[in-house]
């Protein structure tokens, strides 16, 4: 009683409602069958059909059998079969709503839902009642199949979304099948509105099964349900009102139930998931690489395609190589190519993006050869890929440690998390083992991007590519984690192309920069060269625009207007 009255106090009067009417359904169903089994099923012709009174109360049927317990009794086979109906209509939609994702298959699997979501869900009802015949299970699979392609609809517009985010990336980043993917990374996420929609469905799925009972479709004698009921009840509504009130009341009673145990139980989802054993990443045939290099970048091309079939290209022709083990820094403004460079040597880029090359090389796989999505799964292995906004690049529905031991190929999943534990550490996460086991809103802004590069790292990958990974964090804070990844990446050898707009940053930590403006390499120089060697106008520009801290306080800082900018402007 002391844990009940906390918890009671913290939830709404909805809740405590919903909660109370689907405890009284369980304890029905559980009960009602064992107690009342006689008085449901033992017939005494002298007593038939009379009305209610004190020791039957909504009176008694064409046998003489008590409606109220029979209505009681319906409780276990009605609820059984709407959710069974339920589960049917979950699983088979969510299936094909994630099968329309599919490469191959995707848009024939997105056309017939188009095509079944046309048809009344009654109407399919009774055309798969009409295929498996009369009987429960023929009734609950009819209805459960009538349910697929609104739950199919539902999953494809809410997976849609999910996909896109920077997390669901990250978790391709890290070679995880397609499969895991969906079950860890995209449905937790989704798990909300479909909570809510499968509680509504089966209070529909209720009365679904009474239009079926009633068309004698559904449930057939001697077994009884709330349809089947309401169906013989309706005969003597008239004369005997009270004997359809009951089985109608019951399915009433559940459908709100349901309805409001919706929200409740979305609030609780995606939150109590647990570590499964990752599974081994196939390997693929090694591409055509120099021994010394980690990427080679030739007449590289992005382009996307609009809504109206346009193309718009952001990449032009670029060229370049990275050593293995030098860092490398791609610094230029905003839209100036350099994420849509890093997504192409990732392979992250989605169906809208066309990347061409005369070579696209990285740790040693051909990454636009014909053979290309063969090799996605070795290249996964070898690159790590750091995030620019890492709030958005964390599942939220999943704790931190899990998300940095994803990497984890072997072990158990307590070997796992100590390994992840360690790497947050090795990336000097305060109280790692804490972090571990909280959710990415419970980081700060510096501890997630920290978490984000342990997790870029896991895999050990032989490349890093870092996407302004210190852009959204204070100047003491950014500093942290710069001094944390050139410790990491001393450590583990891994080479490193960094991209940012901070020239100063890149200075910093980088060997070699290359400047990118408008799709473009306009220059390619060691770092050590900027101040002085730097011949193109905008990388004069940018190094200008870099305050050091033994400037003046009342020096002025060129303006994008200034003469630096226009000569740089003009000359890209």
């Amino acid at each position: 009683m002391g844990s009940v009255l906390p918890w009671l106090r913290r939830r709404s009067a909805l809740e405590i409602l919903a909660v109370a009417m689907l405890c009284l359904l369980v304890i029905v169903a559980s009960v009602a069958p064992l107690a009342l089994h006689g008085a449901a099923t033992t017939t005494d012709v002298a007593n038939a059909l009379k009305g209610p009174s004190s020791e039957h109360w909504l009176g008694t049927d064409d046998l003489g059998r008590d409606i109220a317990a029979r209505v009681l009794v319906a409780t276990r086979l009605s609820l059984a079969l709407a959710l069974g109906a339920t589960a049917i209509g979950i699983t088979t939609g969510l299936v094909l709503g994630a099968a329309s994702s599919a490469p191959r298959v995707g848009g024939l699997v997105a056309a017939a839902i188009n095509v079944a979501v046309a048809f009344p869900g009654l109407l399919l009802a009774l055309f798969f009642a009409a295929i498996f015949g009369a009987g429960s299970l023929g009734a609950m699979a009819s209805i459960g199949l009538a349910m697929t392609p609104s739950f199919a609809r539902l999953m494809q517009t809410l997976g849609a979304k999910v996909r896109d985010l920077d997390y669901v990336k990250a978790a391709h980043q890290l070679g995880l099948t397609r499969r895991r993917v969906f079950c860890r990374y995209v449905l937790p996420n989704i798990a909300g509105p479909l909570v809510i929609n499968a509680t509504i469905a089966a209070g529909s799925a209720l009365v679904v099964l009474a239009a079926l009972s009633f068309l004698g479709l559904g449930v057939q004698p001697p077994s009884y349900d709330w349809g089947l009921l309401l169906d013989v009840s309706l005969n003597r509504i008239y004369t005997a009102p009270a004997s359809a009130f009951g089985p109608a009341a019951a399915i009433c009673f559940a459908g709100i139930a349901f309805t409001l145990a919706g929200e409740r139980a979305a609030s609780a989802t995606g939150v109590t998931h647990r570590f499964s054993e990752s599974r081994s990443v196939r390997r693929g045939r090694p591409g055509s690489g120099g021994a010394d290099v980690a990427a080679s970048v030739k007449n590289l091309r992005v382009s996307f395609v609009d809504r109206t079939g346009s193309e718009r290209e952001v990449v032009h022709g670029i060229s370049f190589t990275v050593q293995k083990g030098e860092r490398v820094g791609l610094v230029g403004e905003s839209g100036s190519g350099k994420s849509a460079t890093a997504l192409a040597l990732a392979g992250l880029h989605d169906d809208r993006a066309l990347v061409l090359a005369d070579e696209l090389v990285v740790v040693d796989v051909d990454v636009d050869g014909p053979a290309g999505r063969v090799h996605q799964r070795l290249l996964k292995e070898r690159v790590g890929v750091a995030f620019q906004d890492a709030a958005r690049a964390f599942n939220p529905a999943l704790r931190v440690g899990g998300q940095v031991a994803e990497a984890e190929l072997a072990g158990s999943r307590r070997d796992r998390l100590a390994q992840a534990t360690e790497r947050l550490a090795s990336l000097k996460v305060s109280a790692p083992e804490l972090r571990a086991r909280q959710y990415p809103h419970q980081l700060s802004g510096g501890t997630l991007q920290r978490a984000m590069t342990a997790m870029a790292l896991a895999a050990e990958p032989r490349l890093l590519i870092a996407d302004e990974p210190t852009t959204a964090l204070d100047v003491t804070v950014q500093a942290v984690a710069l001094r944390t990844l050139d410790e990491a990446l001393t450590r583990t050898g891994a080479a490193l192309l960094f991209i940012s707009h901070d020239i100063a940053v890149v200075a910093e930590l980088c060997d070699r920069v290359l400047v990118m403006k408008d799709g473009h390499i306009v220059e390619d120089l060691p770092t050590s060269a900027l101040r002085n060697d730097a011949e193109h106008p905008y990388t004069r520009f940018l190094v200008k625009t870099a305050r050091q801290l033994d400037s003046a306080r009342s020096s002025e800082l060129p303006t994008a207007d200034s003469g630096a900018a226009k000569r740089a402007e003009g000359s890209a």
